[in-house]
């Protein structure tokens, strides 16, 4: 049984952030009792908001990440949380050379396991326009769609 799911993207202030946020809005309309959070890889974002383009773009989808603060991934989140979805296959591999082999079964990436069609990397706006910000709420939200259904299933 699926209790609570880690969002893994590189700095935790863009894609996993907002992945969060809608995951959380979407598994409490479903009635679904899951707990979720993020973080990332890398630790040089830690402490910091979400990306103000990132948080404006969620917010115009009604999504707040305001609250957010970035941190990374430690050892013990393999052992906390019960899937641990990356966003990207760099992710991936940071989180499986962490975790030891009791935990790759509950790394997974996030669109893959959303039962998304390719690419299976969510991608990242941060070097991008502002319109790569937009599409990755809508990314997000197709994708958290179909998590909430695969969840269903449990």
């Amino acid at each position: 049984m699926i209790r609570n799911i880690l969002f893994v993207c590189l700095g935790n202030i863009c894609r996993s952030p907002l992945v969060e946020a809608v995951a959380r809005q979407h598994l409490a309309d479903a009635d679904l009792d899951i707990a979720v959070g993020s973080c990332g890889t890398g630790g040089w974002h830690a402490g910091e908001q979400a990306d103000l383009r990132m948080r404006a773009a969620a917010a115009k989808a009604g999504y707040l990440l305001d609250g957010h603060r970035a941190r990374q991934l430690q050892a013990v989140d393999f052992q906390r949380y019960d899937l641990l979805l990356a966003m990207d296959g760099g992710n991936l591999r940071q989180m499986r050379r962490r975790s030891g082999a009791s935990a790759h079964a509950r790394c997974a990436l996030f669109l893959v396991w959303a039962g998304m069609p390719a690419p299976a990397d969510f991608p990242d706006p941060y070097d991008g326009e502002l319109a790569g910000f937009t599409r990755s709420v809508t990314l997000a939200e197709q994708a958290v769609n179909g998590l909430v259904e695969r969840l269903r299933g449990y």
